[in-house]
């Protein structure tokens, strides 16, 4: 079976194109929400936090407040990496089992935002970078997480530049034009990986 990571940056398609993949049968799985499990309350992930950035971050009912968490991290690299330090390992040890018990498959996807930031390309058969153009995916992070341009801004430059990502990918899908142009990059390269 052929591990694939899909990645890009904030707000260029990653959810779009994953549920693509699944629309044609191809096993996927998200990290986000891997993360987001990691830190659920009682684990041991949201104990590490709450401990590393305090009870500003905890919300009424014992969540971690993501809002309150990324004012901190998307200001300052150091807490951000402390953060990343949390709740990396738990997340790849997630997909590492999910790969692992996964029926034969020609391929199978995990959506990874930060697979670069992580260093963990090379645990990939084959890299899937979305892309768009800079404008628009400001535009995405704005209207999306009703954020001003300014932390769309500190968001966007938190990751490894798209342009980079791009540079570095096996495939690259283009989701600035049509939703049907995105599906049919992402038909062709089912039907490529597929082989």
């Amino acid at each position: 079976m052929r591990r694939v990571a899909l990645t890009g940056g904030i707000a260029t398609g990653k959810s779009w194109v994953r549920r693509r993949f699944a629309h044609h049968g191809v096993p996927t799985i998200d990290a986000d929400t891997l993360a987001h499990a990691a830190v659920a309350p009682g684990t041991p992930g949201a104990a590490r936090i709450l401990e590393r950035f305090g009870p500003a971050v905890r919300s009424a009912d014992g969540s971690i407040d993501r809002k309150a968490l990324g004012g901190i991290v998307f200001g300052d690299q150091k807490a951000r990496q402390d953060l990343e330090a949390i709740v990396h390992p738990a997340v790849y040890e997630a997909i590492n089992g999910w790969f692992a018990g996964l029926p034969p498959v020609a391929f199978a996807v995990a959506d990874i935002p930060l697979l670069y930031e992580t260093g963990h390309e090379a645990d990939f058969d084959t890299v899937v970078v979305t892309a768009c153009e800079p404008a628009e995916q400001v535009r995405r992070v704005t209207a999306r997480d009703g954020l001003s341009l300014e932390d769309a801004a500190q968001r966007i430059e938190a990751q490894l530049p798209l342009a980079e990502k791009v540079r570095r990918a096996d495939h690259v899908i283009r989701t600035d034009g049509t939703p049907a142009d995105t599906d049919a990059q992402v038909d062709a390269l089912v039907a490529a990986l597929s082989v």
